[in-house]
């Protein structure tokens, strides 16, 4: 006889298949001493299976619904309702409808129920599925019953269920799934518990929601729960929310909604000793299953009742330890490089080419493993000197853990990791040549050594194939980092910070003016990434005068015949010789450059069409020459006011002199901070095309499906490919699917080998009560829009727009032509986006943590890049 029906006690390990992910975890967790888990038990795949098989109409159905994509919103609206329907009109044979009501006789005939559907896809290490299907409470009587476990059925197929298998890759008909039927509680608190910060993915801390009555007026937002973070076993912080609203169960079945009595709507739902009580429980479950769990808990006279516990699946993986016997400490390149996106296998390699320290890899991205440096004085000072600049949240979460004086003693000694970065002793020596010179002549001499050494390499590699390219490009490892780390260039750069500095502390001292080399920032010769932005503007020039062409171009159309289409317009000519100009300086840039297998905009010249449009739809034919004049005129003018000020001052003379040259060295050299990058991704593109050559080749051979595929191995890997002709394409595949859910994930900044992410908070006691913390790079206060890009292709400002982004590139910096100030989550003084803010005269605040959550798109705020903050208005 078939099984149609399992208690949660005969349920194990092997049972997901018949019981679906939150069946077999309900059967696992009342397996666990002292854990209080409601009874029940599970109507099986088996009956949901054989109810549904030989419907010709479902078949056809589903047979429509396996072609769609995620955006075909309406199709899958409509098919996944007529097989809703299907499935609601399906009566249970006698079966499946004695061995139900079998089980229901053990239970009082009053008693009411949870009646929850489990899928096999659900409540897995990838995907939880969480909220897909439908959930029906209170429900009394065995007819109810039986009609919702076939509601249940149905809802494997709402729009929501289907969309979500859609976009994580599984298969409609491999789904099937089991209905949990549960004994109600009625819970007088509800809510979830995090066995780790599902924000921030750290391990040591718990985090739990709680609200009156039952949870669902949680889960569907109709009230603001308490919020509580738990570490060590201590309350580390708690946020109370406001409950207008509750729900209970209905006399007659079902829900209702209730208001709270005004004298309990801002009081703490759960008292401190069951906050504690409550997330002793969390741990337990979580030994139990042996990672973190996202649990649902009801309490109710007294009592913590769990009716669920899942795997959390959006947790960044911990770097895999060298010795796990020892504490170890990981620091996220990607945040200093400005570049957090999940980084492909051929892209990590690269990355590694060009870093002068061992990184380790997780969940897509990079880590600095730091723990030899912490536990050194020298490389603890290095270290928090070098953040300083590049990350002040890295610089932050660093010092909380040099604050904890027992996990610092835990750590052990070693070879430290992190070098000098740019502070390399030859970098000094050439800083302090630099400034005593102040001749910029010197970084004329470098590029054009730089350009021809580019042009050399790039003709030796065109006449190269096969292992002999590969090896020349692993060869030439040392001349990347030399040019990267070249002295002359990193002298300029580290002359330039430095006087910046001092020049902002004495101006502060002795004029009371804070920030004031922002304003002498403007307008900078020697900055390949603005000077981009402007000839992006000039392309924009050109195209306006011709209207076929510009409307060509407001259709966005295809990369595969961009040009060709153009070509055959009015103008088509003239607009694709200008084109083709900017992309023969520019061409080699893209967002995410770092990342080799990103494709640049020679490759895919439709990425800068929305920055295009927004300069020919917000900027005056020239205007942008007129405002980089402009901007000269004011620094002129700013530099004069500081030496006026200064003359007047004691000892007025020799400082207004020293200061005269300060500002001299600061526009000389303060924009050749993006030269070194600029160069990396030139030759990076050099060794791109004889790469995809060779790609071409393992495509002509069979050996890979696209040339896409070669970015998912690791160079290595596609040495003995090319060396082999052959490559295991079951790897390929796995890694696709790894990157699709690494994209998901939010890397932390840092992390430690036991899960532990520090934060840095900022002091909020002199700000505006409704303002999001930062660090200012770029001085002034202004007002705008706010508008939330993630990426240069969904750029669509108007004037007077505020951008509020991740972290931009150099790619991003034509956009900065047109905006009024910006907001960026990563960064610090020194990275891209603070530069070319203080080049533009933008008002800039960055590393304002989830500001791309916090602020909504089309709100009004005000960015103060004097004193760091975003305030909402």
């Amino acid at each position: 006889m078939h099984s149609y029906v399992i208690g949660f006690s005969q349920i194990d390990e092997a049972g997901l298949m018949k019981v679906g992910g939150k069946g077999l975890n309900l059967g696992l967790l009342s397996k666990i001493i002292e854990i209080r888990v409601p009874e029940g038990f599970c109507v099986t795949t088996t009956a949901f299976q054989e109810s549904l098989a030989n419907n010709t109409e479902i078949e056809a159905l589903l047979e429509s619904l396996e072609k769609l994509k995620s955006i075909d919103r309406e199709r899958i609206s409509q098919i996944s309702g007529k097989i809703r329907a299907e499935i609601e009109n399906i009566q249970l044979s006698k079966d499946i409808e004695s061995a139900i009501l079998k089980e229901l006789s053990n239970y009082d005939e009053q008693e009411s129920f949870a009646i929850r559907s489990s899928a096999t896809a659900e409540d897995l290490p990838n995907a939880s599925f969480a909220g897909q299907q439908d959930t029906y409470l209170n429900i009394r009587g065995k007819k109810k019953i039986l009609r919702h476990v076939i509601l249940c059925w149905a809802s494997l197929f709402t729009d929501r269920a289907v969309t979500y298998r859609i976009q994580n890759g599984f298969e409609h008909r491999k789904v099937s799934l089991s209905v949990v039927v549960q004994k109600m509680i009625f819970s007088e608190i509800s809510g979830i518990l995090f066995t780790a910060d599902p924000v921030t993915s750290d391990r040591r801390t718990l985090s739990i929601d709680a609200g009156l009555g039952l949870g669902e007026a949680m889960v569907s937002g109709l009230t603001n729960p308490d919020i509580y973070k738990i570490r060590d076993e201590k309350i580390v912080s708690k946020k109370i929310g406001i409950q207008h609203l509750e729900i209970r169960p209905a006399e007659n079945g079902g829900t209702q909604q209730n208001q709270v009595d005004s004298n309990r709507q801002s009081k703490q739902v759960l008292p401190d000793d069951r906050i504690l009580q409550l997330a002793r429980i969390g741990r337990k479950i979580e030994a139990y299953f042996g990672c973190p769990q996202d649990i649902e808990w009801c309490f109710y006279q007294n009592e913590f009742y769990i009716v669920q516990s899942r795997a959390i699946t959006t947790l960044f993986p911990i770097p895999e330890s060298v010795d796990s016997r020892k504490p170890r400490v990981y620091m996220s390149i990607g945040h200093i490089q400005m570049m957090t996106d999940a980084i492909r296998p051929l892209g990590i390699s690269f990355f590694q080419m060009i870093s002068d320290i061992t990184l380790t890899r997780s969940g897509g991205r990079l880590y600095a493993d730091i723990t030899h440096d912490l536990s050194s004085a020298v490389g603890r000072n290095r270290l928090v000197m070098a953040t300083g600049k590049q990350d002040l949240l890295i610089q932050g979460a660093i010092k909380q853990l040099l604050n904890q004086k027992e996990f610092m003693v835990s750590l052990p000694k070693g070879k430290r990791n992190v070098k000098g970065g740019i502070f390399t002793p030859a970098s000094i020596l050439a800083a302090i040549k630099i400034k005593r010179k102040n001749d910029p002549e010197v970084i004329d001499e470098l590029i054009e050594k730089f350009e021809s050494e580019l042009n050399r390499i790039d003709r030796q590699l065109l006449k190269l194939s096969g292992k002999a390219a590969l090896d020349f490009i692993k060869d030439d490892r040392g001349s990347l980092l030399a040019m990267a780390y070249h002295p002359k260039m990193l002298g300029p750069i580290i002359a330039a910070i430095l006087v910046n500095d001092s020049m902002n502390k004495n101006i502060e001292v002795w004029l009371g003016e804070k920030n004031a080399a922002d304003l002498l920032s403007k307008s900078l010769e020697h900055n390949v990434t603005t000077e981009m932005g402007l000839a992006l503007c000039d392309l924009a020039d050109v195209i306006r005068e011709y209207p076929q062409v510009l409307k060509y171009l407001s259709e966005i159309p295809d990369d595969k015949d961009f040009f060709e289409k153009m070509r055959t317009l009015p103008g088509g000519k003239e607009a694709e010789k200008a084109f083709k100009n900017f992309l023969m300086r520019y061409g080699m840039r893209c967002p995410g450059e770092i990342d080799i297998t990103k494709p640049r905009f020679e490759e895919k010249p439709t990425q800068l069409l929305p920055m295009l449009l927004s300069n020919l739809r917000i900027l005056k034919p020239g205007e942008h020459k007129a405002r980089f004049a402009k901007g000269k005129i004011e620094v002129k003018e700013k530099e004069e006011e500081i030496l006026h000020g200064l003359a007047q001052l004691p000892k007025g003379k020799r400082n207004t002199e020293k200061m005269r040259t300060d500002i001299r060295l600061l526009r000389n050299f303060i924009g050749c901070r993006e030269y070194p990058k600029y160069y990396i991704v030139r030759r990076y593109q050099v060794y791109k095309k004889a790469l995809l050559k060779e790609a071409d080749r393992l495509v002509e051979k069979g050996i890979l499906h696209t040339c896409d595929d070669v970015f998912y191995l690791y160079f290595d890997e596609l040495y003995r490919a090319v060396e082999t002709g052959q490559v295991d394409y079951g790897i390929i595949e796995k890694r696709k699917g790894d990157y699709a859910n690494f994209e998901k994930l939010t890397p932390p900044r840092v992390i430690t080998s036991d899960g532990f992410v520090p934060s840095s908070n900022f002091s909020t006691e002199k700000f505006p009560a409704n303002a999001l913390m930062g660090i200012p790079v770029s001085s002034g206060i202004v007002e705008g829009r706010a508008r939330i890009i993630l990426s240069v292709e969904e750029a669509e400002l108007e004037v007077g727009d505020i951008l509020i982004t991740r972290f931009t590139d150099p790619s991003w910096t034509p956009l900065f032509a047109t905006i009024k100030g910006l907001v960026t989550e990563v960064g610090g003084f020194t990275t891209h986006g603070a530069v070319v803010a203080r080049e533009y005269g933008l008002p800039g605040v960055v590393g304002v943590e989830n500001a791309t959550d916090l602020i909504k798109d089309g709100q009004r705020v005000r960015v103060n890049g004097m004193e760091g903050y975003v305030e909402l208005l």
